[in-house]
């Protein structure tokens, strides 16, 4: 006999499909039950998986559009350099120094943003090749054993390179240059945050899209921000 479907919508505009067979057996008094508390620890973990990717997609794309105006200060700044420079015989160090600055910042804390729209660069040698669930699954694998142990070395290996910045509220080297260089050097371990979060939030994206969440395939950037319902 063939199989009947029922969806049953759930918070965060997601939806679980329920394939009933028709001819089925009660085995025991207990099987109802035992259903039941299977359905609904099924309907809390996509919902969680579905909130965490929507709040982890929205952080990152707020801090991304946030630090996004550092690029306009970083072309004033450079402006205003050049024209005291050539035009006026002025020059001062810390302001020299505060566009490169704010283009860093750019880079290291926008890092989640830029992944969360895929525009990190990647070569691509066989992945365009694969239907959507193998690279859902080369998506997780490369998470897992790439992205967050190489996230977990680069916040370890740079910890005392930061520490020991803030333990002397170091400054920069340059005289009259910007001070609180320690906050700069701050940026790896936030670099690190939101990469690893939007990491595990692509992980979260594909397992729903491999347990029937066609709205998280692989392409479908950044998904749970334009879609409100699972399935449209």
């Amino acid at each position: 006999m063939g199989k009947r479907k029922a969806y049953i919508a759930t918070a965060f505009g997601t939806r679980v499909e329920i394939n009933f067979y028709s001819r089925c057996r009660c085995i025991s008094g207990t099987a109802p039950s035992v259903l039941l508390e299977t359905l609904k620890g099924g309907f809390k973990l996509v919902n969680g998986l579905a909130a965490f990717v929507k709040v982890v997609d929205t952080l990152n794309e707020c801090i991304g559009r946030a630090v996004a105006w550092l690029t306009l200060g970083c072309v004033v700044t450079c402006f205003l350099v050049v024209v005291l420079r050539y035009g006026f015989s002025i020059g001062f160090p810390w302001l020299q120094e505060l566009y490169v600055w704010q283009h860093a910042v750019v880079f290291m804390v926008g890092a989640g943003f830029t992944m969360l729209h895929g525009g990190h660069v990647s070569v691509d040698i066989a992945y365009s090749r694969f239907g959507p669930r193998t690279k859902a699954w080369v998506d997780i694998l490369g998470t897992l054993i790439f992205l967050l142990p190489w996230m977990a070395v680069l916040a370890w290996t740079s910890s005392q390179f930061v520490l020991s910045s803030w333990e002397i509220l170091e400054k920069s080297s340059t005289a009259d240059g910007m001070p609180g260089l320690y906050i700069l050097k701050s940026t790896i371990w936030v670099f690190c945050a939101v990469v690893s979060l939007q990491g595990v939030a692509l992980i979260a994206r594909r397992t729903l899209f491999l347990n029937g969440h066609d709205e998280h395939s692989p392409g479908n950037v950044s998904s749970l921000l334009h879609h409100t319902e699972a399935g449209t």
